[in-house]
């Protein structure tokens, strides 16, 4: 008897159709239903949720439902992201594909090709050797050594250098502890806890992300304070730097690698790399034009690559074109909800749920939205729509605008849910060791754990420190 139906033919993926159809459904009933109330913000100021508007929350909820079980290639779904925002009016289509080549992608872009330089010239190969020659054969050790090694960089570049950076020595790394392609736990763990701790590392200066300028021009002008580089890595490298040990932790416990030591490891490292022997020309220039351009534009490295003969045009073809895409369309649904309106409308709703509550929850909502909202647009724009609204509001509960910067700081820089949250997140998904799933899956304790120590520093560890918490102390 033929098999006609879809039911029954094993081939037939019904979660992958499930989850499609459950995010076309959340898509068009948010989007068809009638009008929402309006917004009313502690001055009785209104914000109205316009069709458009509602039509960017739809799409926020499609596109979250699409990437987190990945029921298309996720840089599809960011492809999708603007041809809806197109068929549905929500923005035209020249603003919504604009996005799609806004410099923060073409920075991913760069960041990428570099990371792709250093792993043709061998410069990962020779990092990664020395590294494992210092911290050993134990695989705790080595998601130790990685982790810090990660956190250590991102206090003088931005986390998504950190993360291309980082990736094609891990990859190394990874090479030898099995030739197999199948993904693995220590594979998982090693990646996955990068991303993580490349977050928890960018919080610690105003080098490790672009948000911490922003937000500290936000505390500027409404708080009427100024807030030094050197104070804002006095009050968060506490924090920072406890958050990679206790995602370390965390790391070892979800993915407790499959081998406990690596025989013989140090041994072969120290082989490996007395046989590479002296710097090669290409390596010296490539970590010439990096040096010299890490400050700049990084596609003027990536046009030097290529004038130099360290990239050709095949490298060119070899470029994960599916992360890049993923981040045109976090790029894309983030200005959408930021120019209709949604977004602040969301943060204007929900902050108004606390401005009665006592100065910690309120604080601790405060930030928990951000930390919602960091994982689907860009945390500039999380820390533009909330941090006005927290600092209007914190007088009223005698809250000190310090600590309510801080804390958006916090959870603005450690999105541990999404693949789009932050680029490191995207950069690790591209090693094939886990799904988006998975990460979504591993970022809800890493995203309890946050809070939980956040909630730890403003209660005790930044009094202790000097930070106001209270007005008038």
């Amino acid at each position: 008897m033929s098999n006609s139906s879809g039911a029954l033919n094993p081939d037939f993926d019904w979660k992958r159709w499930l989850f499609i159809g459950i995010g076309l459904a959340l898509f068009l009933v948010v989007y068809y239903s009638p009008p929402w109330p309006d917004a009313v913000d502690p001055n009785g100021k209104h914000f109205v949720l316009s069709q458009q508007a509602k039509g960017a929350l739809a799409l926020f909820l499609l596109a979250g439902t699409f990437w987190v079980f990945e029921v298309l290639p996720i840089g599809v779904t960011g492809i999708l992201i603007g041809v809806i925002q197109a068929l549905f009016f929500i923005r035209p289509a020249s603003d919504a594909f604009k996005d799609f080549m806004d410099p923060s992608v073409l920075f991913i872009f760069g960041s990428l090709t570099i990371g792709m330089v250093f792993t043709k010239v061998g410069l990962t190969k020779r990092l990664a050797y020395k590294m494992l020659i210092i911290v050993g054969e134990s695989t705790s050790r080595i998601y130790l050594g990685c982790f810090v090694v990660t956190v250590l960089l991102t206090h003088i570049m931005a986390h998504t250098a950190v993360a291309a950076t980082m990736y094609p020595l891990l990859l190394s790394i990874y090479s030898l502890y099995t030739t197999d392609t199948k993904p693995t736990r220590f594979g998982k763990g090693l990646f996955i806890g990068m991303a993580f701790v490349a977050g928890a590392g960018s919080i610690i200066s105003l080098l490790g992300a672009a948000r911490g300028i922003v937000a500290l021009g936000f505390f500027k002008q409404i708080a009427g304070k100024e807030v030094s580089f050197f104070e804002l890595s006095y009050y968060m490298a506490p924090l920072g730097w406890l958050m990679m040990f206790l995602l370390w932790f965390l790391i070892r416990l979800i993915f407790r690698p499959e081998q406990k030591n690596i025989p013989g490891l140090r041994e072969k490292a120290r082989q490996l790399n007395d046989e590479m022997g002296a710097l090669s020309g290409k390596e010296k220039g490539a970590a010439l034009i990096v040096f010299f351009n890490k400050s700049a534009v990084l596609l003027v490295a990536t046009i030097l690559f290529f004038v130099f003969n360290i990239l050709d045009i095949s490298d060119l073809e070899l470029i994960p074109w599916n992360i890049v895409l993923l981040f045109a369309g976090a790029m894309s649904i983030g200005f959408c909800l930021w120019q209709t309106g949604a977004a602040e409308w969301l943060a204007v709703n929900w902050l108004g749920f606390f401005k009665e509550a006592h100065w910690f929850v309120f604080v601790m909502a405060m930030s928990f939205f951000i930390l919602v909202m960091t994982n689907f647009i860009m945390n500039v724009a999380a820390i533009a729509i909330s941090l006005p609204v927290a600092l209007v509001v914190a007088p009223y509960l005698g809250v000190a605008p310090e600590v309510i910067l801080f804390a958006a700081l916090t959870t603005a820089g450690m999105p541990f849910l999404l693949l789009v949250g932050a680029a490191p997140n995207a950069i690790a998904y591209n090693s094939g060791q886990f799904t988006s799933g998975e990460f979504f899956g591993s970022g809800i304790p890493a995203s309890v754990v946050l809070m939980a120590v956040l909630g730890l520093f403003i209660l005790l560890v930044w009094p202790l420190m000097g930070m106001p918490v209270y007005l008038g102390r």
